[in-house]
């Protein structure tokens, strides 16, 4: 294979499909960076470090150039206290109380392929071959703690993946306090701060800054990577935007706490970094025992934010999610939530199969409300039996008659949670996360089981296994409805109560990994009320996620846009739901509805017994067509146009096969405008060289890819508010 990290006498080079990454060893000692961006053949140190002396920058002990200080040095992984005074990337306190702790180079190796992180997601490779993993070990001399750093570069990408491992190397306990999982000094100031911030039922919006002096972050402290905020950050150079100019992203492989910042020093280098979050965290750390971090994925892109994001979608697919469900056609859904709430018995339900079949949805889902005593959101959660008042038959019954007509069947699981009026609480009510002598704050009406402790975990195996065992079931959408309080554990002891977040988060991921393992024929579907877990640790286990519980279309635009900055379309559940919308009471054209949830994984989130026969043969219409081009909207690459966070809010995107012989492109009105100007709008992504027919709502013709891009087609006037277009294109 040809070489993807090269060792050099001086410096590390990494090349990763069209991006360099370059770090060297100064004084012998101090692991620096000196490049990641743009691709080069070979690093001669045009830009190796110059020190001066320097008022107020220490000097390392034993050093004796005075010009030397780790406060100006571009470090790889830092620490504190040791003369560099900006934010450090880990802190570990020692058994005498101290924290200043030297990490010192002590040799590196380089492997084919990338090792599997234990207990933890992470990007994969198929073949060794894909990927070459550069590892680091660096050492404290006094406490004998070591720090593997590890990186990984990729063929066929310009990512390069980052984690540490830290090893208790010594004979006394010590406290890891702060483990980032990578920090990384960019040369010079300007950069944009790019984040993907919101609320429950308004998430990933795009907020961009300046960096200026200081320090800028963002983080959760939930007990989940949350909708307030995404492990997902990016930094723009210069003029950067969408399609020109250098931009860095950088997501986290974590589902918990996590703190993603930038600081930008005295000398104009801007230090970005994320991990766990050290807010509440502290791990105790035994001789001879290790602690892994998650894995952060660093990309580049010289040609803006498009380009970022199109790497990350397809680096995503082939190299994060996992399973044959990966890159086979998602079924058009239909759920039964928004239609009947809890209200709902058997023949409810098999009068929605019944009128939806004919309409071409292919997969039924049986939604809150199916187990227990499951009437309304007070109870029952924990208690996974079937309630037989409403399904007397039971889920099998229910399951062959969507499968009698065709269809597939999918269920709804809530397993991280219990109700306080549940069978499971009261026979183990210190399962959940508590602290002892506290009054016990719930959300929702429910508690959290406690993730940490394992025969929480084999609890929540053990009972949604033996659902799944009855092989009925095609599809299976999990939940997580409240964030955590209260985080403390009756499975632990006084010093080791700051792990409990982390562990819970290990818990679920033993738990994913032994069901998503044990039935790859089943589609799972990860929820946290809508995409409270949007991040690349919950994917790693399950291919797509409910987007948002907002399914307002007009919503959904600014949610789906900002999501897709870091998250393939074919990850975003999309459905189109009822008028006057649930959430904002917003009344939209079934076809805008249907045009904007067509770009995710598509269905339906009402109840088709209300249709009009004018809305069945719409539906009908617009299922048909989306089968006819869902290979390419669900595989294809995804291309933004118009985006809703500028102007009027009018947003235009397209999905173009990878051969890019076919293409659908949208376009969506906010509010109409009296006496407007017409659209004239540019196409991207398409063969120059190749005469695409267009055809599609008031539109037909044939012209060149060249003149779709460079020029722009014309588009038909739109009358009224909320209106969309929708175009095929074919060569």
């Amino acid at each position: 294979m040809s070489s993807i990290i090269e060792r050099h006498p001086d410096h590390f080079h990494l090349k990763a499909g069209g991006a360099s990454y370059i770090l060297h060893v100064v004084n012998g000692k101090y692991l620096a960076h000196a490049h990641w961006g743009a691709p080069l053949l070979t690093w001669q140190g045009a830009n190796a470090p110059r020190f001066v002396d320097r008022s107020f920058s220490a000097n390392p002990a034993g050093s004796t150039d005075r010009t030397f200080s780790l406060d100006a040095l571009r470090q790889e992984y830092p620490g504190y206290g040791r003369t560099d005074f900006r934010s450090p990337a880990f802190e570990v306190q020692l058994a005498d109380g101290s924290t200043a702790v030297d990490l010192h180079f002590v040799s590196a190796t380089v492997v084919s392929g990338k090792p599997v992180l234990e207990g933890l997601p992470a990007t994969y490779v198929r073949d060794p071959a894909e990927a070459q993993t550069l590892q680091i070990v660096l050492s404290d001399p006094l406490s004998a703690l070591t720090a593997t750093l590890t990186y990984t570069a990729f063929q066929n990408y310009p990512v390069v993946t980052r984690s540490v491992r830290f090893t208790n190397a010594g004979r006394q306990s010590l406290t890891l306090r702060r483990v980032l999982s990578f920090s990384l000094d960019l040369e010079g100031e300007g950069y944009r701060w790019l984040q993907l911030s919101g609320a429950h039922v308004r998430e990933r919006q795009v907020v961009e800054r300046p960096l200026t002096a200081g320090t800028v972050s963002v983080e959760s402290r939930r007990g989940a990577s949350s909708h307030q905020q995404n492990p997902f950050v990016a930094l723009l150079s210069g003029r950067a935007d969408e399609d020109a100019g250098e931009v860095f992203g950088f997501n986290l492989a974590y589902s918990g706490n996590f703190l993603a910042q930038a600081e930008v020093d005295q000398f104009g280098i801007t230090r970005i970094q994320a991990g766990i979050n050290p807010f509440d965290f502290a791990w105790k750390l035994e001789p001879g025992q290790s602690f892994q971090t998650p894995e952060a994925i660093l990309a580049y892109s010289g040609n803006g934010l498009g380009e970022l994001s199109r790497t990350f979608h397809r680096f995503y697919q082939n190299q994060l999610c996992r399973g044959p469900q990966v890159f086979q056609e998602r079924p058009i859904l239909i759920n039964n939530w928004e239609a009947t709430y809890f209200q709902f018995d058997q023949k409810k339900l098999e009068a929605i199969v019944e009128k939806a079949q004919p309409l071409g949805i292919e997969l039924f889902v049986l939604d809150d409300g199916w187990f227990g005593h499951r009437d309304n959101d007070k109870t029952s959660l924990g208690d996974w039996t079937v309630d037989t008042k409403k399904l007397p038959a039971g889920l099998e019954a229910l399951a062959d008659t969507v499968h009698a007509k065709g269809m597939k069947f999918g269920l709804w699981f809530e397993p991280e949670m219990v109700s306080a009026d549940s069978d499971l609480y009261r026979a183990h009510p210190d399962w959940c996360l508590h602290v002892e002598g506290r009054d016990r704050s719930e959300s929702r009406n429910q508690l959290v089981l406690d993730l940490s402790r394992p025969e929480v975990c084999r609890s929540i195996i053990d009972s949604v296994t033996k659902i799944l065992d009855g092989g009925k079931i095609d599809y299976v959408k999990w939940d997580m409805n409240r964030h955590l309080t209260e985080v403390g554990s009756a499975g632990r002891g006084a010093d080791r109560q700051r792990e409990t977040a982390h562990r819970h988060i290990l818990g679920l991921y033993e738990i994913l990994e032994v069901i998503t393992t044990r039935y790859p024929q089943i589609l799972f579907e990860s929820c946290s009320g809508g995409g409270g877990r949007f991040d690349p640790g919950m994917l790693y286990y399950m291919p797509q996620v409910w987007t948002s519980d907002n399914t307002d279309a007009i919503c959904r635009l600014e949610i789906q846009w900002g999501t897709s900055l870091a998250y393939p379309p074919v990850t975003m559940g999309a459905h189109v739901s009822a008028v006057p919308n649930h959430q904002v009471h917003r009344i939209t054209p079934l076809k805008t509805r249907a045009d904007v949830a067509l770009v995710g994984t598509f269905g339906y989130e009402l109840d088709p017994l209300s249709f009009s026969e004018a809305e069945a043969r719409e539906v009908s219409q617009i299922n048909a067509w989306y089968k006819a081009h869902r290979a390419v909207l669900q595989f294809g690459d995804f291309y933004r146009l118009k985006s809703p966070f500028e102007g009027k809010g009018n947003t235009a995107w397209m999905t173009i096969s990878r051969d890019k012989t076919r293409a659908v492109l949208f376009y969506y009105q906010i509010l109409a405008q009296p006496n407007a100007g017409q659209v004239v709008l540019r196409a991207k992504g398409l063969d120059p060289g190749r005469t695409y027919r267009v055809e599609g709502d008031g539109v037909t013709g044939s012209w060149s890819g060249a003149e779709l891009m460079g020029v722009g087609l014309r588009l038909p006037d739109l009358r009224g508010d909320f209106q969309s277009l929708r175009l095929s294109l074919y060569s």
